[in-house]
């Protein structure tokens, strides 16, 4: 599960835009703009979660599983840059 808030962090530290993010993932802008437009857990079809997290890959951040329970009882993911090696050139 991602949150809005960590996807927009994950684009972030990507160095990237909304619609960079689109033409990464295959997806279209307003599918990008109403992912990121929540507060809470990103809502969408499984197909186009896969592909928003593999643009991001392709941008250099790689999501590196779940942290555990916040105190706010939420949960997330850890963002991290990918190693230069696995960028997308």
């Amino acid at each position: 599960m991602i949150t809005a808030s960590q996807m927009r962090a994950a684009r972030a530290l990507a160095g990237i835009d909304q619609k960079t993010l689109a033409e990464l993932s295959g997806v279209s802008l307003p599918t990008i703009q109403r992912m990121e437009a929540s507060d809470g857990v990103v809502r969408g079809v499984v197909d186009t979660l896969v592909k928003v997290i593999e643009g991001l890959n392709k941008a250099g951040v790689e999501l590196i599983g779940e942290n555990q329970t916040s105190d706010a009882g939420g949960r997330g993911v850890r963002l991290r840059q990918a190693p230069p090696e696995s960028k997308a050139g």
